[in-house]
């Protein structure tokens, strides 16, 4: 701990706004991220040019999920976000095994993004000036950036989120409206958005694909403490990133299958591994490829940052309950960010790194793939156990003021299908982290086996260890379903 660091537990405190609660969240999405990577595999082996559509579909549902989700907020105002919410309605055991699968879920995802960036620059520097660095150099930039500013008050982040994030943005929207403006390669047509063009291909694939994309999202709740007004801020922020988000990805994604056309961006996604920038050089040319690709590069930057300070939080809170080790939950008396949670999370992450490079993983193939893969499963699950929990404590207490339209019908619409998303998620587990048999097909092979243990271990941990603490009649297990941090 640095003589800055306050020796006590402290509550976090801010004055973050709605929009700097957006920015934070809808960076972990990784917008151009997405559409890099997840959107050519979505179109390829999802359902083709019916994709735009099913960005749109999982924007409603989980914009159902977040009626639920913010009237639970209303009640429980914690903010530990998943775990809170799980232990409020499925239970404190439940929840810290929640809590645990979370902070797994994006501290992979953290793993993923930082590599990727690393291997990003690498190759960017490689293609355009020549030069040969080694990825784990970048990669260690990364972390020490990401871990300087997540050291310091949450706002600093938020203003580098909100500059990277609206670059992001930008880029994208002029390549699709460059795409629209000039008709497309096929002509424009809302063909992506019929019943048949949905029902294509592999739907339940793309529906796959499509929920792991909005990534992060209900984080809002977790910068509860650190909003400007909670009651207003946190529900009109988690609104507002659903939003932003869907029709993004559903703008953007119908923007591209026309700028290849319908009946060709199959064949395109498919054969073509940088599907992003091709699309960016045929609108931009050649210097629009370079701006797209170094935007690609602050993308991962922007949420690595993302999930580091989500990550931290999580192990804020839990460490302010006294499930983790105390020392989690002190805050910089400079600035009252969530100090040692940062630090530990920026050496979990290099710890993490080093491995990958010890074992001698190829970045992408492995490293990216396996991480994501795992935080993109745990992620739905959360999200599936998260609108069980919100139909559980409002069926125990009574709706308490609320309409059934908030706390029954759209949370239970939320589950069926959030539900039907884990279940198609875990059936194709092999295939999301690249798991294949000789033949090259998806199969349940040693490592996916591994990767869910790795779930079932994680999640039993923080059961079992709120079993103990209840039978010692710890105080630490009440406090696991308040997740409050002391004063």
């Amino acid at each position: 701990m640095s003589g800055t660091d306050s020796p006590k537990a402290a509550r976090l405190h801010g004055k973050l706004s709605v929009r700097s609660i957006v920015f934070m969240v809808v960076a972990a999405a990784a917008p151009l991220t997405v559409i890099a990577g997840v959107l050519p595999i979505g179109i390829s082996i999802g359902n083709g040019a019916g994709l735009p559509a099913m960005f749109a579909i999982v924007g409603v549902l989980l914009f159902l999920f977040s009626i639920g989700f913010t009237a639970m907020a209303r009640h429980v105002p914690k903010p530990g976000a998943f775990f809170t919410y799980i232990a409020h309605g499925l239970g404190r055991p439940a929840g810290l095994g929640a809590a645990f699968i979370a902070i797994l879920c994006y501290l992979a995802f953290e793993l993923a993004v930082v590599v990727y960036f690393g291997y990003q620059l690498t190759a960017g520097l490689h293609e355009y000036f020549g030069l040969n660095v080694h990825w784990t150099l970048f990669a260690a930039v990364g972390i020490v950036a990401v871990g300087w500013l997540g050291y310091r008050h949450v706002e600093l982040s938020a203003h580098v989120l909100a500059v990277l994030l609206t670059l992001e943005i930008a880029i994208t929207v002029v390549i699709s409206l460059v795409a629209v403006f000039r008709g497309g390669a096929e002509g424009l047509d809302l063909s992506s958005f019929s019943p048949a063009k949905v029902a294509s291909g592999s739907p339940s694939l793309a529906l796959m694909f499509a929920v792991a994309s909005f990534v992060g999202f209900e984080a809002t709740a977790i910068f509860r403490d650190e909003a400007r007004d909670p009651q207003r801020t946190v529900p009109r922020a988690t609104f507002a990133a659903v939003v932003l988000i869907a029709v993004f990805y559903a703008f953007t994604s119908w923007a591209f299958v026309m700028a290849w056309g319908p009946d060709k961006v199959v064949e395109r996604a498919a054969t073509d591994p940088a599907f992003l920038f091709s699309t960016a050089r045929a609108q931009l040319g050649a210097p629009g490829e370079f701006v797209t690709h170094l935007l690609v590069i602050t993308s991962l930057f922007a949420a690595a940052l993302a999930f580091h300070s989500i990550t931290t939080r999580y192990l804020h809170a839990l460490a302010g309950a006294g499930v983790l080790p105390r020392y989690l939950a002190t805050t910089s008396a400079r600035d009252g960010a969530p100090s040692a949670a940062s630090l530990t999370t920026s050496v979990a992450t290099t710890v993490l790194v080093a491995v990958c490079v010890a074992a001698s993983l190829d970045p992408v193939a492995q490293v990216f793939t396996w991480s994501a893969g795992l935080g993109a499963f745990v992620y739905i699950l959360l999200v599936a156990a998260c609108s069980l929990a919100v139909l559980f404590y409002f069926a125990r207490r009574g709706r308490e003021g609320e309409s059934a339209w908030t706390v029954v019908i759209s949370p239970l619409l939320a589950l069926l299908g959030l539900g039907y998303s884990a279940w198609i998620t875990a059936k194709n587990f092999p295939l999301l982290v690249g798991d294949t048999n000789p033949a090259g097909n998806p199969e349940f092979g040693a490592l996916s086996i591994a990767l869910l243990a790795s779930i079932g271990l994680t999640a039993g941990a923080g059961v079992v260890i709120a079993l103990v603490l209840r039978a010692k009649g710890s105080r630490a297990y009440d406090d696991i379903a308040e997740a409050q941090i002391a004063a």
